[in-house]
């Protein structure tokens, strides 16, 4: 396969590629155009890619509008996995729609910034003050219903795989139960309907790159978010060399004929001409 790669660090282990700046995407254009994959782009170069010079990307393009985005994500996940989105609202952020959004949710509840990643911008609401404070930050406002846990797995899919599950035990200093918010990974069994609500997710809305945080209560699964780039952490633990995933992934898909992003044009970007013979 001839693989072109944004991110370098992510495809250390890969077999010989071409690397690439994002900023010097215009001066590679055949190279992109012309590569049967390019991997790990910005998300800024995403259009021009996609849509201008019609590159195979991974992750697929679905993860990237969707882990951008939480509104867009939790919408998502509300139409194809609803009872097993929490209960939320998502409001512009105006005093008519606080006071909605403070009347309708059920103390304490969780409020969130729409583009935040590693536990920040996630705040527990007990009061109308942390409302109010929260308010002052937030454009929109997305309030969420407060789970009864004290951990939540993590589960994380390279390709069509799950290929490492672990759980995060909550922060002793909050209620996060992120790893670089003081949360710690403890080792035990993943639950089977954790592991069929990811694969779900994953097949239904085309995600092929992501780890999916998803909360338990009792034996009913809950899909919190998921991150499109999350930290190997959790995978060097596990001893996952995520090459040994992903390029499978990616021959069977260029086999198969059917990405989950457009095809590469040729460098002119002209389609051939139809031969006139009979």
């Amino acid at each position: 396969m001839k693989l072109v790669s944004f991110d370098p660090l992510r495809t250390l282990h890969f077999p010989p590629h071409t690397v690439l700046k994002p900023e010097s995407m215009l001066l590679h254009q055949q190279t992109i155009a012309t590569a049967d994959w390019v991997l790990y782009p910005p998300y800024w170069l995403i259009n021009s890619l996609v849509f201008g010079l019609k590159a195979r990307i991974f992750p697929s393009l679905p993860s990237y509008l969707l882990g951008h985005n939480k509104i867009e994500m939790t919408r998502a996940f509300e139409l194809v996995a609803p009872t097993h989105t929490p209960f939320t609202l998502i409001k512009s952020n105006t005093p008519e729609n606080a006071e909605i959004v403070w009347d309708q949710m059920t103390l304490p509840f969780v409020a969130k910034l729409v583009k935040s990643s590693m536990g920040e911008g996630v705040f527990l609401i007990e009061d109308r003050s942390q409302w109010r404070e929260y308010c002052a930050k937030a454009d929109v406002l997305y309030a969420q219903e407060y789970l009864p846990i004290d951990r939540d797995l993590r589960i994380v899919v390279l390709g069509e795989e799950i290929v490492r599950g672990y759980w995060r035990m909550q922060s002793p200093y909050s209620f996060h139960n992120n790893i670089a918010r003081g949360g710690e990974v403890l080792e035990g069994i993943i639950p089977p309907a954790a592991e069929t609500l990811v694969k779900h997710l994953c097949s239904t809305l085309g995600i092929n790159h992501a780890g999916f945080d998803i909360a338990m209560v009792g034996d009913h699964p809950y899909v919190i978010e998921f991150n499109r780039l999350f930290g190997n952490q959790g995978l060097s633990r596990g001893g996952i060399n995520t090459a040994d995933w992903i390029l499978p992934y990616l021959q069977k898909e260029l086999a198969s004929h059917n990405p989950l992003s457009p095809k590469p044009r040729s460098p002119s970007g002209r389609r051939k001409k139809k031969s006139n013979a009979a």
